[in-house]
């Protein structure tokens, strides 16, 4: 008799796996964002995944596994969008295929939009990371130090050599991408708060389209580019 598992099968199989991770996942990120890691159980978290306990624990052996996991998605998308920055300023004398670097305002322009559609698409996810990071990050600390760390060198690099080339004015790149940073979570991990001002149940897109023109200008504001016509 033929034992022989068809590609089909495995296909399903793991497809079915895959539906399986996103749904605890989604539910993870839910708890982990209203209760914190402490305040959460991963009992409660299998049944709003509508698994059983010993299921879910196949996945994720540990509760600190899947706040883990929950914290790689995160860092993932965070990171992906804060790479508009150094990745999209390409290089001072052009490219290897002969273009020319983007202009830094363009540059900061999308860096301001990309870290603020994180903060509308994926307000949880970023609440459960500002959560992590308030508590001292001690679970997540050494994936930040290694991950998010170089990054910002390399970012804090893109804005040493505008200055040195004079397409920006003197500033310190540390102290502004830690504004950007706040002033764009902001909408995402203190939206209750905002909602409360502004007597209204959630955060629409003119608030966050408002909120990109505004941060935008201050960003251009302090590196010299505010009067430039780009």
């Amino acid at each position: 008799m033929d034992r022989t598992v068809s590609p089909l099968r495995n296909s399903r199989r793991e497809a079915r796996r895959d539906q399986l991770e996103s749904t605890v996942l989604l539910e993870a990120v839910r708890l982990f964002a209203e209760r914190g890691y402490e305040g959460t159980a991963i009992a409660d978290v299998a049944q709003r995944a509508g698994l059983s306990k010993q299921n879910l624990m196949y996945y994720f052996p540990t509760k600190q596994a899947l706040y883990t996991r929950v914290l790689d998605d995160v860092l993932d998308d965070w990171l992906a969008r804060m790479a508009s920055l150094a990745g999209g300023e390409g290089n001072a004398e052009g490219n290897a295929d002969g273009a020319t670097a983007s202009d830094p305002g363009d540059v900061l322009r999308a860096y301001v939009a990309a870290k603020l559609r994180f903060s509308r698409e994926q307000p949880l996810a970023s609440r459960v990371y500002a959560l992590e990071v308030i508590g001292g990050a001690k679970i997540y600390g050494d994936q930040i130090r290694r991950r998010v760390v170089p990054l910002l060198r390399a970012d804090i690099a893109v804005f040493e050599r505008w200055i040195a080339q004079g397409r920006i004015a003197p500033v310190n790149a540390t102290h502004l991408l830690f504004a950007v940073w706040a002033m764009t979570q902001s909408y995402a991990d203190f939206a209750a708060q905002m909602q409360l001002v502004l007597d209204r149940p959630q955060l629409g897109r003119d608030d966050f389209e408002q909120a990109e023109r505004l941060i935008t200008d201050m960003v251009l504001a302090a590196v010299g580019l505010a009067h430039r016509k780009d």
